[in-house]
């Protein structure tokens, strides 16, 4: 089966209509632009010999726009149901069940497990549509402008495998293997996802159908040690909240939200990245369990630091309510 068909029946077999690809439409799209095309590339010309015609409709004002759309729909959804499905799971008391009811979910381990399926499935699929469609657009017109538009959505944070929800889903999935599913078999949302640690350095990898690999590095790159109370900024890095507020001149009192809209990341120099940050519940559980000595140190050390700090907080606060 082709994949424009299986994608289809995929969307089409959702209970809730959800954004996803016009994959039928953008080919369309493409067939068209390649009939109307005056000249095609020469039969032993280099894959670089000819790049898309200046004026093609298809770039100026059809394929991209049409296409970063709805990447942006399906990212907005993805972010939007992950964190749900998280707030539920991490909640506790009258909280968890106020979500159980607003919801109407069944609030036990089978209904999150196959949530987080669900979203991981609907995260991948449109991953590759959008991968397949971009590298049809090259083939036809004979470029690498499909790639260079990938290369702009990621620094646009529009690329579905860079949200932090699905770091979030990743650490989730191994919480949920080593605690809730230890007496029976474990349900996989994604095959081969661990948390390996080497030379003293943790990262997540995950191993994805179709050739898709996520790997991703949890040293803080301020501190140099393992993130501890970790925070994504809007552009897709991963500090310690502590480092990270330090990097924004900003207090833990205050946090992230306060921060100026100039201060930039300390890797990419992207400005704007602070006030928008995801903190990473599931992956500081997962952490604190398989570091557990290293946690407990740095745990006293924060201790230390936020009490610290929060005395400066209010010992500005009472000088400036007395006049001093």
């Amino acid at each position: 089966m082709k994949f424009c068909k299986k994608y289809q029946e995929y969307m089409q077999g959702q209970e809730k209509k959800l954004p996803g690809v016009g994959f039928k439409k953008l080919k369309k799209i493409l067939k068209r632009c390649r009939k109307n095309s005056p000249s095609q590339k020469p039969r032993n010309a280099p894959f670089a010999a000819k790049t898309c015609p200046d004026q093609c409709p298809v770039c100026d004002g059809t394929f991209f726009p049409s296409l970063l759309n709805e990447m942006s729909d399906v990212v907005g959804s993805f972010n939007q149901r992950a964190q749900k499905l998280l707030e539920l799971h991490l909640a506790s008391g009258f909280r968890k069940y106020f979500f159980w009811i607003k919801d109407r979910l069944q609030g036990n381990h089978t209904a999150l497990v196959q949530e987080g399926k669900d979203l991981v499935t609907y995260a991948l699929i449109n991953a590759i549509a959008i991968r397949k469609i971009l590298k049809k657009y090259d083939k036809i017109h004979y470029s690498k402008q499909g790639q260079l538009f990938k290369s702009q959505v990621q620094s646009m944070h529009k690329e579905i495998l860079q949200s932090p929800w699905l770091c979030e889903l990743m650490a989730f999935h191994i919480n949920l293997r080593e605690t809730k599913v230890k007496s029976r078999k474990a349900h996989a949302l994604f095959d081969g996802c661990s948390l390996t640690i080497k030379d003293g350095k943790p990262s997540l990898t995950c191993e994805l159908f179709d050739s898709i690999k996520l790997d991703v590095d949890l040293t803080c790159s301020i501190c140099l040690d393992t993130v501890f109370d970790p925070v994504s900024l809007t552009c897709g890095h991963i500090f310690c909240y502590i480092c990270a507020c330090s990097a924004a001149s900003v207090s833990i009192v205050n946090g992230l939200k306060s921060a100026d809209s100039k201060k930039k990341c300390p890797l990419c120099r992207e400005d704007s990245v602070y006030e928008g940050a995801v903190h990473l519940e599931e992956l500081n559980i997962l952490l604190g369990r398989s570091c557990q000595e290293y946690w407990e140190q740095r745990l006293e050390t924060e201790r230390v630091e936020r009490i610290k700090q929060i005395k400066e907080h209010w010992d500005s606060q009472c000088r400036a309510f007395v006049g001093v």
